[in-house]
């Protein structure tokens, strides 16, 4: 500020006095964006520190996805939601990008596993409905590893046991599974206990490991002696005793399941371990029966057809099932130009039953199976043992083959160190029905039937003439013969009965001869007992014999 003194002279310079005012050191107006940085800060600080992982899942296709809007649920929970959706660089599948919640770290790991929730139809149910109205949204299931991972492979179905179900799992060996597929159910007693949880290929190929979960109470019911068996569609079994029908239950009809149970008897009730193997049979027939041990492979030649011979047609010894057919191949026979067939089957010794423990104290035990079955088929061989083709079913003409014994069957060589074993044969009944036909219309056609026909049309037509004679000739003198002979004994009745006297010595004779016939049986009655008066006479009476001696003082004469 510039002031002026009035009180100087005009010529006199006027002096200045500057005043100098106070400064703040900084202007207020800073501190508001200052603090907005800070609150900025602030937050990015604690979004980062509340954001979960970020993860990617690979998945066939996006149908039902929706970035920005389709969630990550855990058991209807969400943990996190889809933030894009790219196409793979080699365009085989999509990736969907996911932010997972914090609390919701634990699903990035390595055991943890993700699908797409859809509405499904399948044979093994109906799952998804509720998205029908919600939408699509990926379903999770955390695992117990603990090592992080960020990169995953949706599954295409939802996986048949969540981690965490109480429960086992057992592994079951089978040469196919049939119509079973993951999901179908598992029964015991015809209750649904269990699910197929899946299941794949040998490394050889040759089998296939199915695995399955039986839940909580119902796994201890699964003992180590428990056998599981295939129940997919219908059993009709058709026997001596009727007509059967048996099925699990209408599920399995169309979808297919398993069934296990243990068979009675005394047996090891002990609970089976988890992750224990079974053997998944065909049938229960199959499952319930004693265990088979190891087959050895036989061979029988036969000479006639086997029509009606399929590959698994029993063989068949004193009515047990001992084995079954494997193959069927045809050969030549170059000297008689002839194609028999080779029938190749596996016999199960063990089915022997105390027959297979002898066979194990022959002098042959220690040898290997082969050696000790031929061991025991080659008595038995030159017993009479051979094998059959006989009909199983007269309606459909399936056929099977019966060991038997046949003792007028002819003596053959065997071989008890060839392998595979050869068992003799012999022609079936029907071909034998068939040969001995064949005999019979052979020596029918052997026979002059001409020759007898001619004869036999000359001898009908003598006959003929002879009928024609008697008819037309000695039939009316027959006739007439009988007329007068009717005539005659009329005129004898007539006779009889205008005379009285007549009729009575009639009557007196025929009562004559009633009393000499009771008194001829009376005699026949007694020399049937004393045969010797013939000899000596009829004996007197005791009595009178008694009355006699009296008279006589009792001496005999």
């Amino acid at each position: 500020m510039i002031r002026t003194d009035d009180s100087a002279d005009a010529a006199t310079p006027a002096q200045v006095r500057v005043t100098r005012r106070r400064r703040w050191s900084a202007s207020l107006i800073w501190l508001v964006p200052i603090v907005a940085a800070l609150v900025g800060v602030g937050m990015v600080i604690h979004n980062w520190a509340s954001e979960g992982p970020v993860i990617e899942i690979a998945f066939a296709t996006a149908e039902g996805l929706e970035a920005g809007k389709t969630q990550v649920k855990y058991k209807d929970v969400a943990i996190g939601f889809v933030e894009s959706i790219r196409l793979a660089p080699d365009h085989t599948h999509v990736v969907a990008r996911v932010d997972l919640n914090e609390d919701a770290a634990g699903f990035a790991t390595a055991d943890s596993r993700f699908w797409v929730v859809r509405p499904r139809f399948g044979a093994s149910g109906v799952s998804g409905i509720g998205t029908l109205l919600s939408g699509a949204y990926i379903g999770a299931d955390s695992g117990v590893s603990r090592q992080a991972k960020k990169a995953f492979v949706g599954l295409e179905r939802p996986p048949a046991v969540i981690h965490g179900s109480p429960g086992k799992r057992f592994t079951l060996r089978a040469d196919d599974i049939g119509s079973l597929d993951v999901g179908s159910p598992v029964y015991y007693r015809r209750i649904q206990v269990g699910r197929l949880v899946a299941y794949e290929l040998d490394e050889d190929g040759k089998r296939m490991h199915v695995e399955v979960f039986v839940d909580a109470p119902y796994d201890r019911y699964v003992s180590v002696s428990s056998r599981f068996w295939n129940a997919s569609g219908v059993d009709l079994n058709l026997d001596a005793s009727g007509l059967s029908l048996n099925t699990q239950s209408l599920a399995t009809v169309l979808a297919g399941g398993i069934a296990f149970q243990t068979p009675p008897g005394p047996r090891d009730e002990t609970p089976a371990a988890e992750n224990a193997q079974f053997d998944l049979f065909d049938d229960l027939p199959t499952a319930m029966a004693p265990p088979d041990g190891k087959p050895q492979y036989l061979r029988m030649r036969f000479e006639q057809t086997l029509r009606g011979l399929n590959v698994g047609a029993q063989i068949d010894f004193h009515g047990i099932a001992v084995g079954k057919v494997v193959s069927i191949d045809l050969d030549y026979d170059a000297d008689q130009r002839r194609f028999p067939l080779l029938v190749g089957a596996v016999i199960y010794p063990q089915r022997f039953g105390l027959a297979h423990e002898k066979i194990a104290r022959l002098e042959h035990a220690d040898q290997d199976e082969s050696a000790r079955l031929a061991g025991f088929i080659k008595p038995l061989i030159e017993g009479g043992l051979r094998a059959q083709a006989r009909s199983g079913n007269l309606l459909t003409g399936q056929l099977y083959i019966a060991l038997d014994f046949m003792p007028d069957a002819p003596a053959v060589s065997f071989d008890p160190a060839a392998r595979p074993l050869q068992l003799p044969t012999v022609a079936g009944g029907f071909d034998q029905l068939q040969e001995q036909m064949g005999n019979i219309v052979a020596k029918i056609d052997a026979m002059p039937l001409e020759s007898i026909g001619r004869h036999l049309d000359g001898a009908v037509a003598q006959l003929e003439r002879t009928l024609r004679q008697i008819n037309e000739s000695t039939l009316p003198q027959v006739g007439v013969t009988l007329a007068g002979a009717q005539g005659a004994l009329g005129n004898a009745r007539q006779v009889i009965a205008s005379d009285a006297p007549l009729q009575r010595d009639l009557a007196q004779t025929l009562g004559e001869i009633q009393r000499a016939a009771r008194s001829l049986r009376v005699l026949t009655d007694y020399l049937g007992v004393h045969p010797q008066s013939l000899l000596r006479g009829k004996p007197a009476d005791p009595a009178v014999r008694g009355a006699a001696r009296k008279d006589t003082g009792g001496t005999r004469p």
